[in-house]
């Protein structure tokens, strides 16, 4: 097999079409607190290799024609932990639709403390180009409650290792964990920032039925975030890594059957368009920074945005729109379409 240039990676790539094959509780040495991805995944085994080519497939005959770059994705489980036929298997076949040309590259995500030079020698030959870390936290006490069984110094060592190797590295955290508070996560925030990663993937925490967490629920052990406070919290880690230059492409969990039925879902902070209530509280501190500004109490205003930014603006139920109509005393507000603007941007102006 011909070695693959990893330096294809699609870092700076527009957002690639992503084929997920997940791989729930596979390779795992033990259940974390708050997991249960059988459940979530409604998937119970490592797919056979004829399972996973009907995913691709499947995938693929969805693919817009713009869209260019396609990668398949190994998610679930602890990719690096499961066993070397069935890794090699497993990328074997992926490896078929890159040849063919019908994907670019394959990533998975793999535990810190899994990676190592071996593992690396392994997979050289097959054209990975991603590879996630489930780091969660970078606090080793929130770690341990949480029953991850590795540590911070694992994730510094993983990250550095991949980035040696020239892999886009991507990072997992969560909000919400058991043990940890907004002194601590704004000190993991820190510790994964010195690290450089591409991207970073955010998830708040949330009571799965069947996982050790769900125990502590209901025992009163665990409190939850509220949504209103994991929506807070996770901007506030957008925010920061925006400043960093480091890129934030989810929030959330992603929407599924399972998560949206209360049976699967005991609590937290669980909502569908996770990600959009957080750009939607962006959007609206930026127009009370400029109505304040602009001392623009009892006028009529326009907000001018990009037209794909627009819903953003007017937040979840035409939200943000009575809260500054309410705030402001507006005679009237007008949210205007603005192609001069970038999508992260607005500008007010007083109506004459």
């Amino acid at each position: 097999m011909m070695l693959f240039n990893k330096s294809q990676t699609p870092a700076a790539r527009s957002r690639p079409l992503i084929i997920p094959i997940f791989l729930p509780h596979a390779g795992c040495p033990h259940q974390c607190i708050f997991c249960n991805q059988a459940t979530i995944t409604a998937t119970h085994s490592t797919p056979a290799s004829k399972d996973v080519r009907r995913q691709i497939k499947t995938f693929l005959s969805f693919r817009h024609k713009q869209r260019r770059y396609t990668q398949l994705a190994f998610f679930g489980g602890n990719f690096f932990g499961i066993q070397p036929r069935t890794i090699k298997r497993l990328l074997t076949v992926a490896t078929e639709y890159v040849t063919a040309g019908h994907a670019s590259s394959i990533r998975f995500s793999t535990r810190p403390d899994t990676v190592d030079r071996q593992q690396l020698a392994a997979i050289k030959a097959f054209p990975v180009t991603t590879i996630e870390l489930g780091v969660q936290s970078m606090d080793d006490r929130v770690l341990k409650r949480s029953n991850r069984g590795h540590t911070a110094a694992d994730t510094v060592k993983a990250v550095q290792l991949l980035q040696e190797h020239e892999y886009e590295v991507g990072v997992q955290m969560m909000v919400g964990l058991p043990g940890d508070d907004a002194q601590r996560l704004q000190a993991s925030a820190r510790k994964i920032a010195r690290l450089k990663p591409d991207f970073i993937r955010i998830y708040p925490t949330v009571v799965v039925a069947g996982s050790p967490l769900a125990t502590g629920y209901q025992k009163g052990e665990y409190i939850p975030l509220s949504l209103v406070e994991a929506v807070r919290q996770v901007k506030q880690l957008y925010l920061y890594f925006k400043n960093k230059n480091i890129a934030v492409i989810r929030m959330g969990l992603q929407a599924t059957d399972a998560l949206a039925d209360t049976a699967t879902l005991l609590a937290g902070p669980y909502h569908p368009a996770f990600g959009h209530m957080v750009y939607s509280e962006i959007f609206l501190d930026m127009a009370i920074a400029q109505l304040e500004s602009l001392n623009a109490t009892g006028k009529g205003v326009r907000v001018h945005v990009h037209p794909r930014s627009i819903s953003k603006m007017r937040g979840p139920k035409n939200g943000n729109v009575k809260k500054l109509s309410e705030k402001f005393h507006l005679q009237t507000i007008e949210i205007i379409p603005d192609t001069g603007l970038k999508e992260d941007q607005l500008t007010v102006t007083i109506r004459s």
